[in-house]
């Protein structure tokens, strides 16, 4: 089963918000626990944008395999502020998914324990419908 897990972090250095490591079945993802939201979304947006460049994890999309190596739709993970109040009064996060694009809108004054305690139930569900798979190491991992 795969899985991203968020966790808050006491001890993450001030330069650097956001950690992301991966094992078979699963990437971790630490955000530092006093960033605010501008601060943690933009690290999460650059960490995972170099994470994904050299990752094997891959979207199925209807009947195409979409990886972050596609030529004309690359897998890419945006997380979004939501400045327009898209998001549902009280939630914290949202996860939308398009061909080769996830996009997670972030409550603009979301704390990190907040943040990770919503987006680890949202992303247990999102990935729990069977559209991701990580090639690990000569395995499919699904």
């Amino acid at each position: 089963m795969l899985r991203v897990v968020y966790e808050a972090a006491d001890d993450l250095k001030p330069d650097k918000p956001v950690e992301i490591s991966e094992d078979r079945g699963i990437i971790t993802v630490r955000i530092r626990r006093t960033a605010d939201a501008p601060t943690y979304t933009a690290a999460l947006n650059g960490e995972l944008e170099k994470f994904l460049a050299n990752s094997e994890w891959f979207q199925l999309w209807k009947d195409e395999i979409v990886s972050p190596q596609s030529s004309e739709c690359p897998v890419r993970v945006v997380y979004v502020l939501d400045l327009d109040g898209a998001l549902d009064a009280g939630d914290a996060v949202e996860i939308r998914e398009h061909r080769g694009l996830v996009e997670i809108l972030v409550d603009p004054e979301v704390d990190v324990a907040r943040f990770v305690a919503a987006l680890n139930r949202a992303i247990e569900e999102f990935l729990a419908g069977g559209q991701w798979f990580q090639h690990w190491q000569g395995e499919i991992v699904t």
